[in-house]
């Protein structure tokens, strides 16, 4: 049966590898020259069936890089089903945000270079010492750029293994962020403080007791920050500085940016422990931004009932409040199958730094 079915497909640009499209209708061989596409430009490919080939009724395919070890992925590094199109459709235009890189999800050269900033780093009124790691990007020694910053708490499960409970693999999402030039941010992880986490990511009157928020919040602020800003060539101004977590480091985040706005400009808050702190939906409605503040909101519905209530809950607060001030641009991301995991927030990691710095 005759055919003008024309797939059109844009990717990022920094990939000379070409594409094919391989599906039922080739025994899914992933580097045929006849389906070859043709590239029209940087990141853009088209490929037009000709008419005398025999179709099926749907076609199934997928995009390579010339082999199954260099097939099309999604925007966080994972695997994509089939695509599916009607033989009668004339023309389809896609997006493929990411590639396998020779099996792997990304290219190892793009991985940031990780430096232990110091491992015995005092943290007044907390009564500890804590370890810090920088996360620079892979090019940062030849670039001469400055770069914005991102403070993330439990370093514990940022990277390598993990401790417990898993690993968002921060090194390897901005290894893949890097394939599409959106890896040029520092990222700053701070190891929280084992048995008084709790107390450290929490405020007073809490449903945890006594909280040392604040103390947590002075240390990144006034020790690890300054330290920070002298050591790497960064963009210190809260519009280039972001802070970031999950359960309970989602909530000493959001309590980052309401307290100190004109220090953190960037929030990245995971499945936030709203609950144990029902005091910040008032202190939300009455924040005022002195600087444009930007909120990149994630909660799983399988998390339980409450979580992403809670976050749209938050969220209307801010949208509310009463005093006016800058403009606060919040994303709520909420995935149907979302749980209280490193493995969802690894997931969800890369889109929110995009939409942050991006």
């Amino acid at each position: 049966m005759s055919s003008s079915l024309r797939l059109e497909l844009s990717t990022h640009i920094n990939d000379d590898r070409p594409v094919f499209v391989s599906g039922n209708f080739c025994d899914w061989l992933p580097d045929l020259d006849f389906f070859r596409m043709q590239s029209i430009g940087p990141g853009q490919f088209v490929y037009e069936f000709p008419d005398d080939i025999d179709l099926p009724t749907t076609l199934e395919y997928k995009y390579t890089r010339g082999g199954w070890d260099h097939v099309e992925l999604d925007a966080s590094g994972a695997s994509v089903t089939n695509r599916t199109i009607s033989r009668s459709v004339n023309s389809k235009q896609e997006y493929v945000p990411h590639w396998r890189w020779f099996g792997m999800p990304f290219n190892p050269e793009f991985l940031p270079k990780i430096e232990l900033l110091g491992d015995t780093f005092t943290a007044p009124k907390l009564g500890q010492t804590r370890r810090v790691h920088v996360l620079l990007p892979h090019d940062y020694a030849d670039s001469g750029k400055h770069y914005p910053v991102l403070y993330l708490h439990d370093g514990q499960n940022l990277f390598g293994g993990g401790a417990g409970y898993g690993s968002w693999e921060v090194d390897q999402k901005m290894a893949l962020l890097a394939a599409r030039n959106h890896h040029e941010v520092i990222l700053v992880s701070i190891d929280h403080g084992h048995d008084d986490r709790i107390q450290e990511f929490t405020f007073h009157r809490t449903r945890a007791g006594a909280g040392k928020g604040q103390y947590y919040l002075d240390f990144i602020r006034r020790t690890v920050k300054p330290l920070v800003d002298q050591t790497f060539r960064t963009l210190s101004d809260a519009a280039h500085t972001g802070i970031g977590g999950s359960s309970l480091g989602g909530l000493i985040s959001i309590y980052a940016g309401l307290m100190h706005p004109d220090v953190f400009g960037r929030l990245m808050v995971f499945s936030p422990s709203l609950w144990i702190s029902p005091k910040i939906y008032f202190d939300a409605i009455r924040f005022r931004a002195p600087v444009p503040i930007k909120i990149y909101a994630y909660g799983g519905e399988q998390e339980s009932k409450y979580m992403v209530p809670n976050i749209q809950r938050f969220n209307e607060a801010l949208v509310r409040q009463q005093y006016g001030g800058n403009a606060i641009d919040i994303h709520l991301s909420v995935d149907p199958t979302g749980t209280h995991q490193e493995a969802h927030w690894s997931r969800e990691f890369p889109k929110a730094v995009e939409w942050l710095f991006y």
